[in-house]
């Protein structure tokens, strides 16, 4: 289960990450989208950790 919410949380904050840079250009886009990856794959495993643990 902790997989499933690690890959919400990158699909998610990828997301987001996109949506935000996507008014300043593609570079900034993809910037943000991978910080916001990363920050979704941590959250979703502190997630899994500390509920399904």
């Amino acid at each position: 289960m902790s997989k499933v919410l690690i890959f919400i949380g990158m699909t998610v904050g990828g997301w987001l990450g996109w949506s935000l840079g996507e008014r300043f250009g593609i570079m900034t886009a993809f910037i943000l989208s991978t910080l916001g990856s990363i920050g979704g794959v941590i959250l979703g495993w502190r997630i899994g950790r500390r509920y399904l643990s």
